[in-house]
């Protein structure tokens, strides 16, 4: 090693010897001015070259400084376009929301204009209605209405007592039998051979002093009271005369007319004859005006009384109908004389005329 720094040492004196320089002394001075002009480019140089330096690092702060800038606008610009897009979205959906609230701007013209002409007639049919009231409220209004109602049903009161008069129905005392209708199976099945059953001593209900009596059997025997049995059937005739009439009077169209004929007095049924099968359900329609009805007679026709009993059911029908009418519930199916005599003592009453 220091063979190696002996070596570098000696190279070094010699190439200090060789850039030596001897100069004379003639030539001195003009060395001198010569170094000194040297030294003041050198020194110009370093001035020029520090100026340099610094012009360069000013320019590289200017180029850091725009590069930064740069860096800044194009984040801005991303940002522009963001806000851009959401402002193009933000202008589709208020476009939207003005079309809109357009559409619902006009519909609620159009609801006004409508909600205005809706007025205008409500106006209008109030004065109507108002109109229509005073003239209720006046002389010819509900109250004469009222009055001729009231009057009419008096009317109709009297006439009905005309019928009370015609066709009295009593109770009958001293009577140990009922003489009303009873149904046949019942009496049938309880064996009493008569056909009557026995009620409390305060007597039964007649039809201007005749008594109603059905005898429940299939066919008439031998020992038959035939007066009895023409006495019921004047009854019969009797009440369907009177049923026909307070039906005429109230005008009401019974459900089962009468073809009144005293004690053959039949009653009609619009009811098809023959029970339709399973393949004619397609062709049933109600029976028309034009369509044949049957009729039943409310007397005992030959030997079978099937008809009579049903004869007999359908009036009592038409009693219920008059009863339901003016607000009264029937007694049942078995209280011909009875329903009769309801029937009449409502409408007599005081009570009908204010219904």
């Amino acid at each position: 090693m220091e063979s190696k720094k002996k070596v570098v040492e000696e190279q070094t004196n010699k190439s200090h010897e060789e850039n030596v320089k001897i100069v004379n002394w003639e030539d001195y001075q003009h060395e001198v001015a010569r170094l000194s002009s040297l030294s003041a480019a050198v020194n110009e140089a370093n001035y020029n070259k520090c100026l340099l330096q610094e012009k360069v690092n000013e320019h590289l702060q200017s180029e850091a400084e725009s590069l930064s800038w740069s860096n800044q606008l194009d984040e801005m610009r991303e940002k522009l376009e963001a806000r851009k897009l959401v402002m193009g979205n933000t202008s589709m959906n208020l476009k939207v929301v003005q079309e809109k609230a357009k559409k619902q701007e006009d519909q609620l013209n159009s609801e006004i204009r409508s909600l205005l002409m809706a007025g205008t007639s409500l106006s209008v049919a109030s004065r109507s209605l108002q109109e229509e009231n005073n003239s209720l409220a006046g002389e010819r209004g509900y109250g004469h209405l009222k009055n001729v109602q009231k009057l009419l049903r008096m009317r109709q009161q009297f006439m009905v007592l005309q019928i009370s008069l015609l066709y009295p129905v009593k109770v009958a005392t001293g009577h140990t039998f009922e003489q009303e209708l009873d149904s046949y199976s019942n009496n049938s099945k309880s064996g009493n051979p008569s056909g009557v059953k026995a009620v409390d001593a305060s007597g039964s209900l007649t039809i201007s002093g005749l008594h109603l009596t059905v005898l429940p059997f299939k066919k008439m025997s031998f020992f038959t009271d035939k007066k009895e049995v023409q006495s019921s059937a004047t009854a019969l005739g009797y009440v369907a005369h009177a049923v026909s009439l307070i039906a005429f009077y109230l005008e009401i169209p019974l459900r089962y007319p009468l073809r009144l004929g005293g004690s053959r007095t039949y009653i009609c049924d619009y009811a098809p004859s023959v029970e339709p099968t399973s393949s004619d359900f397609t062709s049933i329609s109600l029976p028309s005006l034009s369509s044949k009805p049957m009729e039943f007679p409310l007397f005992l026709e030959g030997q079978d009384t099937t008809r009579s009993a049903y004869a007999v059911f359908l009036l009592n029908k038409d009693l219920e109908q008059l009863l339901n009418f003016i607000g009264v519930e029937s007694l049942g199916p078995r209280h011909v004389l009875a329903n009769l005599k309801e029937l009449l003592n409502k409408i007599l009453s005081p009570d009908y005329i204010n219904l």
